[in-house]
């Protein structure tokens, strides 16, 4: 499942390489995020084109509209999708724990209403590994309980033991499918809780690690706390997890953020911020982020970023794509979406290539310094 091919010589960035089913994909890695089966405003051949080979769907959605059963006879998700890569999907706990009016919560798992028409339903820790062999991911996630932030200490601790409960049964629940059908289910992978707890962080990663999975995620992050939290649990975390598994941070996050978490030993990253910036007019650049919106840009006819080698640049200037924002055309979203993507693909290789040449620690320094500050609308 996971090969870990080195370690930077002076931090915890590693070199790996993930084993699907669907191939090969080199880490650290980062998944646009294709929540109900499309990552918005972007083509499945545009994503292969930028050489993405994994990319995450949403259990949770996916079971309301349009059912796992509809996708299974489909040829599962990468048939519904035409999409030859791996999937992640995630278990849907974060959506679910997010419906607070619509929820109810019990040992069992949860019972909660549809935020689209109101209709009823229940996710159990083995209900959860059903629904994504029905998928077909590549690599499926365990229900878990992610509590707010900010949350007190024993509703966090609640939280983080329920998750240890739950991840107990979707464990044995994924293992008792896997050989039944061994060549028919995904890799399963445990998620660590605990807030911003230090002691709570450290029980569950030692937990998480017990299960011996093929792969351990760190969650209940990027839910609002501040940056240096979200770093301080993710550098606690990662080093309790076992060296040669990979190690997945959920829903981070930041070209910034992902390099301090590469750093520490994360593998695995997801964010919606590429995309959802991109519909909202926003672009990572070479140069840092900046906002077509921006009236700068009224008559800035060169391209938003000049190191972008891609169409998207090459062919609108900054002052057409601002028109177009102004304008609520479509087209914006579609261009700064590619761009954003094409820009992290980069990054992520560029990671890896500094990794394989032993100087990550430099090439993160030269991103900072390029990066000037985020621009505001």
């Amino acid at each position: 499942m996971f090969e870990l091919r080195k370690t930077a010589p002076d931090c915890r960035a590693r070199r790996g390489r993930l084993l699907t089913a669907h191939g090969v994909v080199e880490t650290p890695v980062y998944m646009p995020v294709g929540t109900q089966g499309t990552v918005k405003a972007m083509s499945q051949q545009e994503l292969a084109s930028l050489g993405y080979r994994l990319i995450l769907g949403n259990t949770y959605h996916l079971h309301l509209r349009p059912g796992e059963d509809l996708i299974r006879r489909a040829g599962h998700l990468h048939g519904f999708i035409h999409w030859n890569g791996a999937i992640l999907t995630d278990s849907g706990g974060f959506q679910v724990f997010s419906l607070k009016e619509l929820r109810k919560l019990t040992e069992e798992g949860v019972q909660f209403r549809s935020h689209i028409d109101g209709s009823a339903h229940f996710f159990s820790p083995e209900r959860v590994v059903e629904i994504q062999e029905a998928l077909g991911s590549d690599i499926l996630m365990a229900l878990d309980e992610c509590p707010p932030y900010p949350c007190a200490y024993p509703e966090a601790e609640a939280a983080t033991e329920r998750t240890h409960r739950w991840l107990a049964r979707g464990a044995e629940h994924w293992r008792r499918r896997r050989d039944e059908n061994p060549a028919g289910i995904g890799a399963f992978f445990g998620i660590v809780q605990g807030s911003v707890y230090p002691d709570l962080r450290q029980r569950s990663a030692e937990a998480v690690a017990a299960q011996d999975l093929p792969g351990n995620a760190i969650g209940g992050v990027s839910v609002g706390e501040p940056t240096e939290a979200m770093r301080e649990a993710v550098a606690l975390t990662t080093p309790l997890l076992p060296e040669q598994k990979p190690r997945y941070l959920m829903g981070v996050g930041t070209p910034q953020d992902i390099l301090a978490s590469v750093s520490e030993g994360i593998d695995m990253f997801d964010c919606v911020l590429p995309s959802r910036l991109g519909r909202n007019g926003s672009a990572y650049t070479s140069r840092g982020r900046i906002n077509v919106k921006n009236a700068r840009f009224t008559e800035h006819f060169g391209p938003i970023d000049p190191d972008c080698p891609e169409w998207c640049c090459r062919d609108h200037s900054a002052a057409y794509l601002r028109h177009l924002y102004k304008c609520d055309e479509i087209l914006v979203a579609r261009v700064l979406s590619y761009h954003n993507l094409a820009f992290y693909a980069r990054l992520m290789q560029g990671i890896r290539d500094a990794l394989d040449a032993d100087r990550f620690t430099e090439f993160r320094r030269e991103c900072l310094a390029r990066w000037e500050p985020e621009e505001t609308p």
